[in-house]
């Protein structure tokens, strides 16, 4: 069977064995924007963290075990948020072909396979020091809730911000073993690029959202989203700025952030709330956008800030 959000002719459909694609499809395997969302402050941070402490490049050892437990963590997160929306996907004409409503794969197989991702999700965890891993721990709590904030509030994004952009404290956190303002700050402006994409992302299901039930800020926004994008990713650029200046960062990483700049502005001027196709094209444009500001502090941290 097919999933109609699926990314058509992907890798994992033309090689994974038939009876594995839909552990594939529910971690999202063919999707690796989600993973790539999630890996980038995990990144910035460490990025940002190596200039402060005066090394010349992120700890390659640390960039390999956060992508490593981004998808790992991304994938177990897709899994827990399917189990839980199951009747909600159920009533969704793009989301009732996934695994659980279409019955390809049982609940308990699911929660099994989740905790199978969790589990290397931990072991990447304890590679770090013990403050990283107490912190990292902490974060369970958030990712536990997002699933039902949809239910109850229409800021389901500012708690996916609060759980996604959990990387922008671990980067520092790994390198200093304590949380300074410049990684507050990170966490900060990561939040609120985080409502700025995902509400982009959340207007191609606006309608049937509204069907069931489902809240957003896309569906709150409504025809205030652009000026209200624009805000965002502007406060966001800003807080980014704030933790280059707590940590005193040089020239490269503010050019970094010009570009990130930039490119968030061109998704505001593009976005067309009402054509779902160009909303899903500018939510993954934002893999590009967070290369942009990392190259920046990778060569702030490589350049000595100058």
């Amino acid at each position: 069977m097919t999933v109609a959000d699926a990314v058509r002719g992907h890798w994992a459909d033309r090689f994974i064995p038939p009876g594995l694609r839909p552990y594939a499809r529910l971690s999202r395997l063919e999707r690796p924007i989600g993973w790539w969302l999630l890996l980038w402050p995990c990144w910035w941070s460490a990025a940002l963290a190596a200039g402060a402490s005066g090394a010349r490049w992120p700890d390659p050892w640390h960039l390999v075990l956060f992508m490593i437990g981004a998808i790992a963590m991304r994938g177990a997160g897709c899994t827990y948020n399917d189990i839980v929306d199951r009747d909600i996907d159920d009533k969704v004409a793009r989301t009732r072909s996934r695994p659980i409503p279409s019955g390809q794969v049982s609940v308990t197989q699911a929660k099994l396979f989740m905790a199978l991702q969790a589990l290397v999700g931990f072991l990447v965890l304890i590679q770090f020091n013990g403050f990283a891993i107490l912190l990292g721990i902490a974060s369970l709590g958030v990712v536990a809730i997002y699933p039902f904030m949809k239910r109850i509030t229409d800021w389901p994004q500012f708690v996916l911000g609060l759980a996604f952009s959990w990387g922008a404290l671990m980067g520092w956190a790994a390198v200093f073993g304590r949380l300074d303002g410049a990684a507050f700050a990170l966490y900060a402006g990561a939040i609120l690029w985080t409502i700025g994409y995902d509400t982009i992302y959340a207007h191609q299901d606006k309608e049937d959202d509204a069907i069931v039930g489902v809240r957003s800020t896309a569906r709150l926004f409504g025809r205030a989203t652009r000026p209200l994008l624009a805000l965002f990713f502007l406060a966001a650029v800003i807080a980014l700025g704030l933790a280059c200046r707590l940590a005193g960062a040089g020239m490269a990483a503010y050019g970094g952030l010009a570009l990130f700049a930039a490119h968030l502005a061109w998704q505001v001027v593009r976005i067309d709330i009402d054509d779902p196709d160009l909303c899903l094209m500018l939510f993954r444009a934002n893999r590009d956008a967070g290369w942009l500001f990392f190259l920046g502090l990778v060569a702030d941290a490589a350049l000595g800030r100058l």
